[in-house]
């Protein structure tokens, strides 16, 4: 398992060259912009930034080049994520009902006694029907590779291997933010992760979300009213034990003692981490946060709680 640098997003706070320094990283470096689409080469900056000293790898563009060279994998993808966009939608549906139901349950006064365990079970009903969902996408994915085995057709094949000599030259991977369902499925199409054995991995925005275990969709101030926080799907698991909110401040409500605490409920006992921009935090060579919890290795990075409050989370 490489080790692994989380960090908050690099817009406005460019901290990555300090990571990349911290973890004693002197060599080159490849990067994944694929959750950028079209724009995927548009990493003047994050080169310069780095010391002119990064490899694209052009996972989307190789995409592309996949679909055009193999149009039958091409349909087989494009069904998938028909399949999995209406999964998306039904989940989204269900949701939506019991979000509310829990919402008025713990907006409701009346005898603790009754309500809490009405509030309880309400909670552990979004749990399940999370569950559910995680098992029906990881269906569709699975029934993708066991009839298409896109690892073994010739066009993932060509770029695989060219891939594999590229991750050769370099000390380790830096992985961009952007679309985070697109550079998802481009990292897994080429299994990016069974490819990393003992590289660095710096990771910040979308792509912190697509290597922890859950791809968690988040925005308490959609433009269209509530946000409810829904999950996406299984991440690349090489961060263990976290659910990671990126633009936090931005995004979330973390002065609602309420939406916080049911969000740390909803998702023990992974700590969900809320990333501020500049912020870091160093995995232990498993991926596991351990220790992180009592504030080591990171900085910038808070803990919700399940009582409602924000914990920071300083550097030792």
């Amino acid at each position: 398992m490489p080790t692994i640098t989380l960090l908050g997003p690099q817009r406005f706070t460019p901290t990555l060259g300090e990571a990349v320094a911290r973890a004693g990283i002197s060599g080159r470096l490849a990067s994944v912009t694929a959750g950028w689409q079209e724009r995927e080469a548009e990493d003047l900056e994050l080169h310069e930034h780095l010391g002119e000293r990064t490899m694209n790898l052009m996972l989307y563009a190789r995409s592309e080049d996949v679909f055009e060279r193999d149009p039958q994998l091409a349909a087989a993808y494009r069904e998938r994520q028909e399949r999995l966009r209406e999964l998306q939608e039904l989940y989204r549906l269900r949701l939506d009902y019991a979000q509310t139901a829990l919402r008025e349950l713990e907006l409701r006064s009346g005898d603790p006694e009754l309500l809490a365990p009405e509030r309880e079970s309400a909670l552990q009903a979004i749990r399940a029907l999370d569950e559910h969902h995680l098992a029906r996408v990881d269906e569709v994915h699975a029934g993708f590779v066991r009839q298409h085995h896109p690892a073994g057709r010739p066009a993932v094949e060509r770029h695989s291997r060219q891939m594999v000599r590229q991750l050769e030259k370099v000390d380790g991977l830096a992985i961009a933010g952007g679309h985070v369902a697109i550079l998802i499925n481009r990292m897994r199409l080429f299994d990016l992760d069974e490819k990393l054995a003992g590289k660095a991995v710096f990771a910040w925005s979308a792509g912190a979300m697509a290597i922890a275990e859950r791809v968690v969709l988040f925005h308490h101030f959609p433009p269209q009213g509530y946000g409810n926080t829904e999950i996406l799907e299984h991440g690349l698991g090489l961060a263990r034990g976290l659910v990671l909110f990126p633009h936090a401040g931005r995004r979330l409500a973390l002065d609602d003692r309420r939406r916080v605490a049911v969000l740390a409920r909803r998702f023990a006992p992974a700590l969900c981490i809320a990333m501020a921009d500049g912020a870091w935090m160093a995995l232990d060579e498993r991926g596991h946060a351990e220790g992180v919890a009592k504030g080591l290795r990171s900085s910038g990075m808070s803990r919700l709680m399940a009582d409602g409050t924000v914990v920071s989370l300083e550097a030792e």
